[in-house]
């Protein structure tokens, strides 16, 4: 039989475990034999000590009153060991057993302890991980995607209304334990840090730039390969990126191959960034030289001078290089081209934007070399 005992703090729970033979077991700290059942009985109902008690402590009890506030002297060792024997009852011999239970604040601390053997996250990590992704939005630039590498995927989110035309999609996510989110319009927002989301957005591990002499040894008999100076603009690249996916331009020699995989470069680009390769070399001029010393033509574009397109022959293997549009190529970039480039017009403007004229040289070099 278990009875439970709090003491007045409430923290400490003291439980009693009695014999059930009776209460004959001889007392485990004292070793003398132990009282008999009716009389252990009497003597926990009856509250005070026995007179032989009182003999075997060694000193007289002291009334409570005036007496029990006053200080007392140290107790010698023997009176001290004599006291350790009896339980807190005064029972020397008492059948009643205690288990302290550790009190509140031992437990808290185990807790405490317990959650810090939690693995740690080090922000560290997940500023690298952070790097090594971005964001891709738009439907048509999703759909791409995930035709072309779904592996590729970390997380998505939908608006509802686009979740037929992905159904798919959110087979795959949810076989292969990927996280997406059917959200509203203005969470979506939030998610793609856009509004021109288009009710989709994919956050993707990055792609790597290509180093060129890997491009080279898969690189076929006829090979245009694009080469971009500073170009940046995310629009702008959607759109280059768009045109050459359109007339089979599969490589395109840039500065950072991250900045092909930005949403709204992604976006633009209406699934035509999947088709094309970012390809990269030491530097911009070390890269250029490699082409020519496989056989590539280094054509350069200008809006002054240059052959006209529709009177130039264009090469089979070429890399076309153009450069932003207020500047145009550098000096170090338009000097190492082999064969200079103008596309004729009325003279209203002084050059046409940078997506605009690749999708023109393009058009021309797919004519010649289809």
């Amino acid at each position: 039989m278990n009875d439970e005992f709090k003491g007045k703090s409430g923290k400490v729970k003291v439980m009693y475990v009695r014999d059930e033979e009776g209460g004959q077991k001889p007392n485990p700290r004292t070793g003398k034999g132990g009282r008999p059942a009716a009389r252990q009985e009497e003597n926990r109902r009856s509250g005070p000590r026995s007179t032989r008690n009182n003999e075997e402590s060694g000193r007289p009890r002291t009334a409570r009153g005036d007496d029990a506030g006053r200080s007392r002297g140290p107790r010698d060792d023997s009176a001290r060991g004599r006291r350790s024997d009896r339980d807190d009852r005064g029972f020397s011999d008492s059948p009643w057993r205690t288990v302290s239970r550790p009190p509140v604040a031992a437990e808290a601390d185990a807790g405490d302890e317990a959650a810090s053997s939690k693995p740690v996250i080090d922000p560290e990590l997940i500023r690298r991980q952070r790097q090594e992704e971005t964001r891709v939005y738009g439907e048509n630039a999703c759909q791409a995607l995930f035709q072309s590498r779904p592996e590729s995927i970390v997380r998505a989110w939908f608006v509802q209304s686009v979740t037929p035309r992905f159904r798919e999609t959110l087979r795959w996510l949810a076989a292969n334990r990927k996280a997406y989110h059917v959200v509203d319009d203005a969470e979506l927002a939030k998610a793609s840090g856009t509004e021109h989301h288009g009710g989709v957005c994919f956050i993707i591990k990055k792609r790597m730039g290509m180093p060129v002499a890997e491009w080279l040894q898969q690189a076929q008999s006829k090979d245009c390969v694009l080469a971009l100076e500073d170009v940046s603009n995310p629009h702008n690249l959607g759109g280059i990126m768009r045109s050459c996916a359109h007339f089979g331009v599969k490589g395109l020699l840039v500065n950072d191959a991250s900045l092909l995989e930005s949403g709204a470069a992604v976006r633009t680009a209406e699934g035509g960034a999947e088709h094309v390769q970012a390809i990269s070399g030491e530097s911009f001029a070390a890269g250029l030289e490699a082409f020519r010393k496989a056989g590539y033509t280094i054509v350069t574009t200008s809006s002054h001078a240059g052959t006209p397109l529709a009177q130039a022959a264009l090469p089979a293997k070429m890399v076309l290089v153009l450069g932003q549009e207020r500047e145009g190529l550098s000096d170090s970039a338009f000097q190492q081209g082999d064969i200079s480039l103008s596309i004729g017009g009325t003279g209203n403007v002084e050059s046409l934007n940078v997506s605009v004229a690749t999708g023109i040289l393009l058009a021309e070099w797919w004519r010649q070399n289809a």
